[in-house]
């Protein structure tokens, strides 16, 4: 059941339908992160954190500490991070989602290697959010150059894994025990999605802003 993560049709920053009956009425729009929406990211991690093992964070970061990290990421050039914004419900285009890659380990030699992560607002689950987020990361990072996305998974996490099973990703690893949080131990799955084909000897991966459409920052 792969998908392919070819270009996504409504991933050029305007706003479309959300695909979900419960949603139907609904715009939403795709543009990259910015330090402004700190506080809304931090709205939707926050019962991760405090209340299941998605996350093995602790402590529930700042709105201060994710500014500084969402304005880092894009002046580094690096890795993209999109938000999803909607009209649903009286909302007047919130924050619901949000999706960004990272570097997986510091060595030089993983450079074509991402780790990805993504977080939706519970109200907006099944709406197609996740899967306009996911499409348009995984687009933008193969055009990139980057090869792999590799997704750590802290169990259990049923929903997610069949998310990322959705999305073309492979399970391919476990690290049982891996963490202590709630008052469990939890195992960490590890899932693999090929981005592009290695090719002899590789270009760097391109900056995220050479690769963005002009109407990203709408």
């Amino acid at each position: 059941m792969s998908e392919d993560a070819g270009p996504n049709p409504h991933a050029d920053g305007t706003g479309s339908r959300a695909d979900s009956s419960d949603s139907s009425d609904a715009i939403v729009t795709l543009r990259p992160a910015r330090p402004e929406d700190a506080a809304a990211v931090r709205d939707i991690y926050a019962p991760f954190v405090r209340d299941s093992p998605a996350t093995f964070r602790t402590d529930v970061p700042t709105t201060a500490e994710l500014a500084e990290k969402i304005r880092a990421k894009r002046a580094v050039d690096e890795y993209p991070w999109y938000v999803a914004l909607s009209d649903a419900a009286g909302r007047d285009y919130e924050v619901v989602g949000y999706a960004y890659a990272s570097r997986l380990r510091e060595r030089a030699a993983y450079r074509w290697t991402v780790e990805t992560s993504i977080y939706v607002d519970p109200e907006t689950h099944r709406s197609g959010v996740g899967t306009r987020l996911y499409d348009r990361l995984l687009d933008t990072l193969r055009r990139q150059g980057y090869c792999s996305a590799y997704a750590a998974l802290g169990m259990p996490n049923p929903e997610s894994e069949r998310f990322h099973e959705r999305h073309g990703f492979e399970r391919v690893g476990q690290f049982p025990a891996a963490g202590f949080k709630l008052g469990e131990w939890h195992d960490v799955v590890w899932y693999h999605r090929r981005l592009r084909d290695p090719d002899g000897d590789p270009d760097d991966p391109r900056p995220v802003s050479t690769v963005e459409q002009p109407a990203d920052e709408h």
